[in-house]
């Protein structure tokens, strides 16, 4: 990959539609701090929402991917997209974008989801009880959704910054003391239970009236 000393790792875990979900997260840090927030705390998440679809009867494909250097300019995500022919675009019918959690409870990225996709987090935080808010962070920073959205692909963000922890990142209090395992775990619990209902709704044929 031009300008990445490391690939994008890549995992597919096979449904009955060849239709997709990308779930990824960003696996490297910046020089200052250990990178726990952002984004250790999301590419160690994927592995474990890999084994909570695991297993289970799926309908759609998803394709987890811990993106290289974030950091230098969404690198690994410009490259994934960039690459991906006119016929595996249209067989995307989401990414879920995982930056930065455990610092407090799930926060929602709004003014960049896609409708359905936010209000499918919605109804999942509604049945399932974690705290989830909206926190849009426009003025932080740029994430691995943004080659997705200009692809028009649809995209939600999860992280869990706020205006009083943002400051955190990319400083030398970035670091493990800093991180909230009980909101970790929580956010966790909440995505596999959103890839789930994904795989449930996204793209599905509408049932016939009674």
């Amino acid at each position: 990959m031009k300008h990445a000393r490391t690939p994008n790792i890549v995992c597919t875990l096979a449904g009955t539609d060849e239709r997709r979900v990308v779930v990824g997260a960003h696996y490297d840090k910046v020089a200052t701090g250990h990178g726990v927030i952002d984004n250790w705390s999301g590419a160690s998440l994927l592995p474990s929402l890999f084994e909570g679809l695991h297993g289970k009867p799926r309908r759609l494909t998803f394709v987890f991917i811990g993106f290289t250097d974030e950091e230098k300019g969404l690198v690994g995500s410009r490259y994934y997209v960039g690459h991906l022919t006119k016929e595996d675009q249209t067989k995307i019918l989401a990414i879920v974008n995982i930056d930065s959690l455990g610092l407090s409870d799930t926060k929602i990225w709004l003014s960049r989801a896609d409708k359905h996709l936010a209000n499918a987090a919605a109804a999942v935080a509604h049945a399932t009880n974690p705290p989830v808010s909206v926190v849009d962070v426009e003025r932080v920073g740029e994430s691995d959704s943004r080659p997705f959205l200009d692809a028009r692909i649809p995209v939600i963000d999860f992280h869990s910054l706020t205006q009083e922890t943002f400051r955190i990142l990319h400083s030398s209090n970035h670091a493990f003391p800093a991180l909230k395992m009980k909101e970790c775990l929580d956010s966790c619990n909440l995505l596999v239970a959103y890839l789930a209902y994904l795989d449930a709704t996204v793209g599905a044929s509408p049932q016939p009236a009674p």
